[in-house]
């Protein structure tokens, strides 16, 4: 099962026992940081991880950079879609204090549900890839159907399922790799925004 176990859900546990996220968070923040983990493994002698990560230089001058540096402002209307509260809640924060109106759900359908009855009230939708009942870039597919110059951004930890290239042919402006800095989402969200209307 070793080519599996970082895909989100994947769990060799029993019902109840497991969410198979552990090591697909793992791998996203590992990533995200550029690094590399490497798994070594034989049936009765368990498993060994190896994780590499670059040296970091000059990492507090780079916080205290972002610290300084003016978020982008805007007061459009986004749609955030996460099964994950903490997510919602910290992303709802966020872009409000930067003045924009935020809309969430934690359930895709739900979320396309709400999308076909006002399709054009949002000017943006941040998504999730992994969900139950329907992924992130199969609700985008749907939503750019009856909209398709709708800006979306998708997020995901690990995925064999997509790619950047996936992601542009179903018309979705970014793919962005979790873990990641809310200072980029936030100057990526006024980038996808002011490139859609341009």
């Amino acid at each position: 099962v070793m080519d599996s176990i970082f895909e989100p859900y994947f769990t060799t546990k029993g019902i109840g026992k497991g969410t198979g996220l552990g090591l697909s968070m793992v791998h996203g923040i590992v990533k995200g940081c550029g690094g590399e983990i490497f798994v070594e493994s034989r049936p009765g002698q368990g498993a060994k991880f190896t994780i590499y990560l670059p040296e970091a230089v000059g990492g507090g001058q780079v916080l205290k950079k972002e610290r300084d540096e003016k978020h982008p402002t805007g007061t459009e209307h986004i749609l955030i879609v996460d099964d994950e509260l903490v997510i919602t809640k910290l992303m709802t924060n966020v872009f409000q204090q930067q003045g924009y109106r935020v809309t969430t759900r934690s359930s895709s359908a739900d979320a396309l549900a709400l999308f076909k009855k006002k399709p054009d009230s949002f000017d943006l939708v941040i998504t999730d890839m992994t969900m139950p009942n329907m992924t992130g870039d199969l609700m985008a597919a749907e939503m750019l159907r009856s909209r398709p110059d709708l800006p979306i951004i998708l997020c995901t930890g690990y995925s064999k399922n997509i790619s950047e290239k996936k992601a542009a042919d179903i018309g979705i402006r970014s793919l962005v790799i979790k873990p990641f800095s809310i200072h980029d989402m936030v100057k990526l969200v006024r980038r996808t925004i002011d490139g859609a209307a341009s």
